[in-house]
């Protein structure tokens, strides 16, 4: 068993815990690699380029928050990721500091169980050739610098759902829904739902709301407006600016990310933790 690691470099106590990692899986003789630019700031000669670690890797370990562990997972492809939580708000990093050692173990012997998530893959034309782009959290196309209110068409399995005035569009998966959705005023989905969320980015009229569709809906997204360029985001990496009336199309990827799961906790303490539910006493009331 070989371990990929990818550690958030502006972080120092991901620095630290990097270095304890290492010293633990060298005294039990466990192969590693670290991502190139985490091992240079570690000053660690152990490394390979992110692109090629999941060909070396059985396993990858993510040091950060979910923002890590969206960029580890991009590479890992469908290789197992233990998502260690050196942030702050965290809903896809299972486990806590202090928990790392033994999701490490129970991969190593092999008494782990998988989170498997879906994720989204976005289809459009780069440099004259067309691209598929996937994204575990949400594919986001917004009015960037445009000065006025641009209408984004939305179309499922090519039929009109409806035109939105608004300062753009989310598309979600349900592992999604508690990131830049949430924040938008889109509802919360518990994981492994097979549902994406449309949601609205400011919207002009009250009346338009987030909608949930079944995930094997095609979606069609293009920006009516007389000029301009809009930001099409894939997990919060700019990929393109869309030209007016330029399409693209948002539906379920075939590649999977499949998270070691932590099995002392589950989604329902999750929100519990992470929003503060049920503890009023802790704001006076």
């Amino acid at each position: 068993m070989k371990f990929g690691i990818v550690i958030n470099i502006s972080r120092e106590r991901a620095l630290v815990l990097a270095r304890e990692l290492a010293e633990w899986l060298e005294a039990r003789g466990v192969d590693y690699l670290f991502e190139a630019l985490s091992a240079e700031h570690l000053h660690i000669d152990n490394s390979a380029p992110i692109e090629e670690l999941a060909e070396h890797c059985d396993a990858f370990i993510s040091l950060g928050g979910d923002g890590t562990l969206l960029f580890t997972s991009h590479y890992a492809v469908t290789k197992p990721v233990i998502g260690v939580n050196v942030g702050y708000l965290g809903f896809l990093t299972e486990f806590t500091q202090a928990e790392m050692f033994a999701a490490i173990e129970m991969v190593l012997n092999g008494s782990y169980s998988i989170h498997t998530r879906s994720q989204l893959e976005a289809t459009i034309c780069i440099d004259h050739q067309m691209q598929h782009l996937r994204a575990l959290n949400d594919v986001v196309i917004e009015k960037g610098a445009y000065p006025r209110i641009p209408t984004f068409i939305i179309k499922l399995d090519g039929e009109l759902l409806s035109s939105y005035r608004a300062d753009g569009i989310i598309i979600a998966t349900s592992t999604g829904s508690t990131a830049y959705s949430m924040s938008a005023g889109g509802p919360i989905i518990a994981p492994k739902s097979s549902v994406f969320v449309i949601t609205p980015i400011c919207p002009h009229m009250l009346t338009v709301r987030p909608i949930v569709i079944s995930d094997d809906k095609m979606i069609e997204v293009s920006v009516d407006a007389p000029d301009g360029s809009f930001p099409l985001n894939c997990d919060g990496t700019l990929k393109k600016m869309l030209l007016p009336h330029e399409s693209i199309t948002v539906r379920k990827s075939p590649v999977v990310i499949n998270l070691v799961a932590n099995e002392s906790r589950n989604f329902s303490e999750i929100l519990r933790t992470k929003l503060l539910w049920g503890r009023e006493h802790d704001f006076g009331q």
